[in-house]
């Protein structure tokens, strides 16, 4: 939309919010004198109304606290959330039913009855407020008395001090007899954690975790690598004996064995024996036989030697039958390599036996230093148990002794920072302002009741709410005519201007309206038309007559057709006679040139007869049709006048033989709901819309130019002639 069109649709809105004012002026003018009058009593009988203010400025903690350093959170000022603003709730504090009550006795406020002041009243004139970005409180009250107001404020900062005091010295009571009900429980656990810690090292033979970590890591060390050492040389000792055992085919018994054996005198005495005897049997049995007593005592006493050798030898090693009897006497390196191998097997052993040992001591070193990070977790649990509770005794015992100080001192956490005076002058009621804004108040609701009363009316208002509900061709607009016309109204005739005042505006609007419709069709010639409105009362009878009139006045023969057959009213327009019309032609009583009155030159009226009984039979015929097809051929242009649409259908059945349907709409005459009616049956119907005329425009309903107020000839013409027939000449 461009600027101009949008600079032209507000200046429409401004005409058309003028218009309504117009319309409603006098309840408008009520409304805004009676508002206006109501402030101004209400600012002249008002009494004066003074306001004192004081200050308080608030600290995050009371001035001996700060001084002293003593117990940071009694008496701090502080939210629980970060939404909260401390100041706000200080601010409920002072609001609070102590201090207001207290006031309220103390200074024996009465309100206007004599009657103590109620705690909401005074509530209403006590005002707090905090100064942005600081943490000063600001407190005003408003009294009809100076004094008044000036004592109030002056009351309530000292009892709120009074009060805050005595709050932070209770704070401080309650915490040291809290704290005294909790030392000696403290006290006991510091005790209790001692005693646990003790027991624990007693239990598991702790002394320093620390460092028998790192003598334990040191002694496993050691006794691995002895382990080592010693595994070395357990090899090495078996090796040896592996080889002493091949060099000599003896186990490690029997070289143990053979070893006790080669020592033993007993044995080797036997032994030396018995071969000396075997050596001797054997001489002898080479000299003697077998039979001689010389060798059979050799051979007894061999066998009996051979017995004391086997008893010998089990007394020694415990059996005689491990041992070959020539192994019995070794020689000296047998000997030394038997001794070897007994050396290299007990070596063995006791190697073996040393290793299994180390082994031992080292399981049991490295069990103890696994458990070491166990007992230190334990350890260092119940030092940390002993250390909190300490120092949580600790701590105790401080704030003990200083909240008991705390408890003696007077210190709060606000101060006045400038006490209330007694104000010199009043802060209402102000006059100009209340003048003002009373004026401004009632041009408000006077324009509002104005539009409220436009808003509740339902009828139409002017012509683009026409447009705006119809949206058909606007082919004219016709004044009002004969309500603002005394003479007209002094000689009986008020519908017909073109005869009465040919150079009026309205007679110019319906040479505009006749010349409009000559463009509506452009296939083919106008020549019938049917005028109906949506309502009764919005002048399209008077539009018909006028509009046959203008139609002559160009030279064409017109036929006025009056189709209303339930309240016809041309005959009352013409002042004719209604004997013989419409009604009779339909019911075949009568002809069409018989029936036809000729009003003015040019202009013929077929009245509508007789009211019959059932108009729509009569009108939805053939006669009808052929009626209609006799006066095109006799007339140049037949207007037909119908009922408005809303009542009957006859609009919408005599359309069908019409080359279009003109509707007459009426502002402040017809409803929103009986044009939208109307639109409905038309766009149901297919009569053929030709476009609106709206009637009885005035400046109220949007009217206005400069041919419509004033006349395109200016000064009115004066001619005893008739008008029509100076245009037709």
């Amino acid at each position: 939309m461009s600027i101009n069109q949008e600079d032209q649709d507000s200046s429409i809105d401004i005409q058309q919010y003028w218009l309504t004012l117009k319309r409603q002026w006098l309840v408008s003018s009520v409304v805004m004198l009676s508002v206006f009058g109501i402030t101004a009593l209400v600012t002249y009988t008002t009494k004066p109304v003074y306001e004192s203010e004081g200050k308080l400025v608030f600290t995050k903690n009371g001035g001996a606290s700060s001084l002293t350093n003593i117990s940071e959170k009694i008496g701090e000022l502080g939210g629980l959330t970060n939404l909260s603003n401390p100041v706000d709730t200080e601010s409920e504090i002072i609001r609070s039913y102590p201090i207001i009550k207290k006031t309220i006795t103390t200074l024996k406020l009465t309100n206007d009855q004599g009657e103590e002041l109620s705690l909401e009243e005074f509530l209403k004139r006590l005002k707090l407020k905090t100064i942005r970005g600081t943490d000063v409180l600001q407190l005003s009250y408003k009294s009809t008395n100076p004094q008044e107001a000036a004592n109030v404020v002056n009351s309530i900062m000292k009892y709120y001090l009074d009060s805050n005091i005595l709050t932070n010295r209770s704070e401080a009571r309650s915490a040291r007899e809290f704290l005294a009900k909790e030392l000696p429980e403290v006290e006991k656990q510091v005790t209790k954690a001692e005693i646990n810690l003790r027991r624990f090292k007693e239990n598991n033979r702790v002394v320093a975790l620390e460092v028998e970590a790192r003598t334990g890591l040191e002694s496993l060390g050691k006794l691995d690598e002895a382990i080592t050492q010693s595994q070395g040389e357990l090899v090495a000792a078996a090796t040896r004996s592996l080889a002493l055992q091949n060099e000599m085919k003896l186990d490690t018994q029997q070289a143990v064995d053979l070893s006790s054996l080669s020592q033993s005198p007993g044995v080797q005495q036997v032994l030396t024996e018995y071969q000396k005897t075997q050596y001797d049997l054997a001489v002898a049995q080479t000299a003697y036989t077998s039979d001689n007593p010389k060798v059979v005592d050799l051979v007894m006493k061999e066998a009996s030697l051979k017995n004391v050798l086997k008893e010998r030898v089990a007394q020694t090693i415990g059996s005689s039958e491990s041992i070959p009897q020539q192994n019995l006497h070794i020689g000296e390196l047998k000997q030394s390599l038997t001794q070897q191998l007994v050396t290299s097997e007990v070596e063995r052993l006791a190697l073996t036996n040393q290793i299994s040992e180390l082994q031992r001591v080292f399981t049991v070193n490295r069990r103890r230093l696994d458990s070491l990070p166990r007992l230190e977790q334990q350890q260092l649990k119940l030092q940390r148990q002993l250390t909190i509770a300490q120092l949580t005794y600790q701590e105790f015992l401080k704030q003990f002794q200083l909240v008991a100080v705390l408890e003696n001192q007077n210190v709060g956490n606000s101060r006045i920072i400038s006490e209330a005076l007694v104000p010199d002058r009043p802060i209402s009621p102000k006059i100009p302002l209340n003048l003002a804004l009373g004026g401004f108040l009632s041009i408000l609701l006077g324009a509002g009741t104005a539009l409220l009363l436009e808003s509740m009316n339902q009828s139409l208002k002017n012509i683009e709410e026409a447009n705006q509900l119809l949206g058909f061709p606007l082919l004219g607009t016709i004044p009002q005519y004969g309500e603002k016309n005394p003479k007209n109204r002094q000689e009986g005739r008020q519908e017909l201007p073109l005869l009465d005042d040919p150079y009026s505006s309205v007679s110019i609007s319906f040479e505009m309206l006749q010349t409009n419709l000559g463009f509506t069709l452009s296939d083919k010639e106008l020549q019938v038309i049917l005028l109906t409105s949506s309502t009764p009362g919005e002048g399209k009878s008077f539009v018909a007559a006028n509009l046959a009139l203008a139609a002559a006045s160009v030279g064409r023969r017109v036929l006025l057709v009056d189709a209303d057959m339930r309240r016809p009213r041309q005959h009352r327009i013409w002042e004719i006679p209604n004997l013989l019309g419409l009604s009779n032609i339909l019911a075949g009583q009568a002809q069409l040139k018989n029936a036809v009155q000729e009003v003015s030159p040019l202009v013929n009226i077929l009245p509508s007869g007789k009211i019959p009984p059932n108009p729509v039979t009569l009108l939805d015929s053939q006669r009808m049709a052929d009626l209609i097809e006799e006066a095109r051929n006799d007339y140049d242009f037949v207007i037909i006048d119908t009922p408005p649409m809303t009542a009957v259908t006859d609009p919408l059945i005599v359309g069908k033989y019409a080359d279009g349907l003109l509707l007459v709409v009426r502002p402040g005459q017809v409803e929103y709901s009986a044009l939208k009616s109307s639109k409905l049956l038309l766009n149901q119907s297919k009569v053929p819309v030709l476009g609106m005329v709206v009637n009885g425009i005035s400046e109220e309903s949007g009217y206005g130019g400069y041919y419509y107020k004033k006349g395109y000839y200016g000064e009115k013409v004066e001619s005893k002639s008739n008008p029509l027939e100076i245009n037709v000449r």
